[in-house]
Protein backbone atom coordinates (compact mmCIF):
# COMPACT_ATOMS: atom_id res chain seq x y z
CA UNK A 1 0.00 0.00 0.00
CA UNK A 2 2.83 2.71 1.12
CA UNK A 3 4.83 1.90 -1.82
CA UNK A 4 2.94 3.80 -4.51
CA UNK A 5 3.40 6.56 -2.12
CA UNK A 6 6.87 6.07 -0.86
CA UNK A 7 8.28 4.61 -4.54
CA UNK A 8 11.66 6.18 -3.20
CA UNK A 9 12.33 5.07 0.62
CA UNK A 10 15.37 3.57 1.21
CA UNK A 11 13.80 2.07 4.27
CA UNK A 12 10.64 1.69 6.61
CA UNK A 13 10.29 2.42 10.30
CA UNK A 14 8.14 0.38 12.66
CA UNK A 15 7.09 1.46 16.21
CA UNK A 16 6.02 -1.26 17.94
CA UNK A 17 4.74 -2.28 21.98
CA UNK A 18 6.83 -3.74 23.92
CA UNK A 19 5.03 -7.06 24.12
CA UNK A 20 2.64 -9.20 22.63
CA UNK A 21 3.19 -11.45 19.43
CA UNK A 22 5.15 -8.18 18.33
CA UNK A 23 7.34 -7.79 21.65
CA UNK A 24 11.09 -6.97 22.06
CA UNK A 25 11.89 -10.50 23.29
CA UNK A 26 9.40 -12.32 20.54
CA UNK A 27 12.12 -14.42 18.67
CA UNK A 28 9.45 -15.49 15.86
CA UNK A 29 8.75 -11.31 15.11
CA UNK A 30 12.53 -10.99 14.56
CA UNK A 31 12.58 -13.63 11.92
CA UNK A 32 9.57 -13.00 10.31
CA UNK A 33 10.61 -9.31 9.80
CA UNK A 34 13.68 -10.89 8.10
CA UNK A 35 11.93 -12.56 5.47
CA UNK A 36 9.76 -9.73 5.20
CA UNK A 37 12.91 -7.78 4.81
CA UNK A 38 15.02 -9.82 2.43
CA UNK A 39 11.10 -9.81 0.67
CA UNK A 40 11.33 -5.99 0.09
CA UNK A 41 14.79 -5.23 0.00
CA UNK A 42 14.29 -2.89 2.35
CA UNK A 43 15.92 -2.39 5.73
CA UNK A 44 13.46 -2.14 8.91
CA UNK A 45 14.57 0.10 12.56
CA UNK A 46 11.79 -0.89 14.75
CA UNK A 47 11.69 1.25 18.34
CA UNK A 48 9.49 -0.64 20.65
CA UNK A 49 8.02 1.62 23.36
CA UNK A 50 9.43 0.73 26.84
CA UNK A 51 7.21 -1.80 28.89
CA UNK A 52 3.78 -0.16 30.26
CA UNK A 53 4.52 2.68 27.63
CA UNK A 54 2.44 1.69 24.94
CA UNK A 55 -0.40 4.38 25.43
CA UNK A 56 2.18 7.04 24.84
CA UNK A 57 2.04 6.05 21.06
CA UNK A 58 0.15 9.25 19.28
CA UNK A 59 -0.85 6.98 16.12
CA UNK A 60 -2.56 4.68 17.97
CA UNK A 61 -4.43 7.59 19.45
CA UNK A 62 -5.25 9.46 16.83
CA UNK A 63 -6.45 6.76 15.07
CA UNK A 64 -8.56 4.62 17.59
CA UNK A 65 -9.99 7.61 18.72
CA UNK A 66 -12.02 8.34 15.46
CA UNK A 67 -12.47 4.37 14.52
CA UNK A 68 -14.58 4.07 18.07
CA UNK A 69 -16.20 7.26 17.54
CA UNK A 70 -17.39 5.97 13.94
CA UNK A 71 -18.64 2.50 15.24
CA UNK A 72 -20.24 4.28 18.29
CA UNK A 73 -23.38 2.65 18.97
CA UNK A 74 -23.77 0.42 15.90
CA UNK A 75 -23.75 -3.67 16.75
CA UNK A 76 -20.39 -5.14 15.77
CA UNK A 77 -22.26 -7.93 14.60
CA UNK A 78 -19.62 -9.60 12.05
CA UNK A 79 -15.68 -9.26 10.90
CA UNK A 80 -17.45 -7.42 7.77
CA UNK A 81 -19.48 -4.82 10.00
CA UNK A 82 -16.14 -3.87 11.56
CA UNK A 83 -13.75 -3.55 9.08
CA UNK A 84 -16.10 -1.50 6.94
CA UNK A 85 -17.08 0.93 10.08
CA UNK A 86 -12.52 0.73 10.46
CA UNK A 87 -12.41 1.24 6.38
CA UNK A 88 -14.79 3.95 6.29
CA UNK A 89 -13.11 6.15 9.34
CA UNK A 90 -11.85 10.04 8.35
CA UNK A 91 -11.23 13.25 9.70
CA UNK A 92 -11.80 16.71 8.28
CA UNK A 93 -7.58 17.10 9.03
CA UNK A 94 -6.93 14.51 6.28
CA UNK A 95 -6.69 11.15 7.82
CA UNK A 96 -8.02 8.04 6.30
CA UNK A 97 -7.95 4.68 7.11
CA UNK A 98 -7.66 1.75 4.77
CA UNK A 99 -8.61 -1.75 6.23
CA UNK A 100 -9.22 -5.41 5.42
CA UNK A 101 -9.62 -8.59 6.80
CA UNK A 102 -6.59 -10.72 7.35
CA UNK A 103 -8.39 -14.57 6.58
CA UNK A 104 -5.17 -16.41 6.80
CA UNK A 105 -4.41 -19.07 9.05
CA UNK A 106 -1.45 -18.75 11.35
CA UNK A 107 0.02 -21.79 13.68
CA UNK A 108 0.33 -21.37 17.27
CA UNK A 109 3.98 -22.64 19.43
CA UNK A 110 6.03 -21.83 16.79
CA UNK A 111 9.44 -22.94 18.50
CA UNK A 112 12.39 -20.43 16.44
CA UNK A 113 15.88 -22.16 17.01
CA UNK A 114 18.99 -20.55 18.16
CA UNK A 115 20.16 -20.95 14.87
CA UNK A 116 17.55 -19.51 12.91
CA UNK A 117 17.80 -16.20 15.26
CA UNK A 118 21.63 -15.80 14.92
CA UNK A 119 20.73 -15.76 11.11
CA UNK A 120 18.92 -12.26 11.51
CA UNK A 121 20.94 -9.34 9.95
CA UNK A 122 20.22 -6.94 13.15
CA UNK A 123 22.27 -3.96 14.49
CA UNK A 124 20.94 -2.94 17.55
CA UNK A 125 21.46 0.44 18.65
CA UNK A 126 23.49 2.36 20.61
CA UNK A 127 20.59 3.81 22.87
CA UNK A 128 18.70 0.71 24.17
CA UNK A 129 19.95 -2.14 21.66
CA UNK A 130 17.21 -4.55 23.03
CA UNK A 131 14.43 -2.47 21.76
CA UNK A 132 16.25 -0.34 18.66
CA UNK A 133 17.43 -2.05 16.11
CA UNK A 134 17.28 -2.34 12.44
CA UNK A 135 17.22 -5.58 10.41
CA UNK A 136 19.07 -5.08 7.19
CA UNK A 137 18.03 -7.17 4.59
CA UNK A 138 20.55 -10.27 3.84
CA UNK A 139 22.80 -10.57 0.26
CA UNK A 140 21.20 -12.99 -1.73
CA UNK A 141 23.21 -14.29 -5.18
CA UNK A 142 21.65 -15.32 -8.17
CA UNK A 143 23.35 -18.69 -9.61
Amino acid sequence: MGHKTYQNASALLITADGGGSNGSRVRLWKTELQKLVDEIALPITVCHFPPGTSKWNKIEHRLFSYISQNWRGKPLISHEVIVNLIASTSTKAGLIVKCRLDTNKYPKGIKVEDEELQSVKIHRHAFHGEWNYTIEPKMHVKV
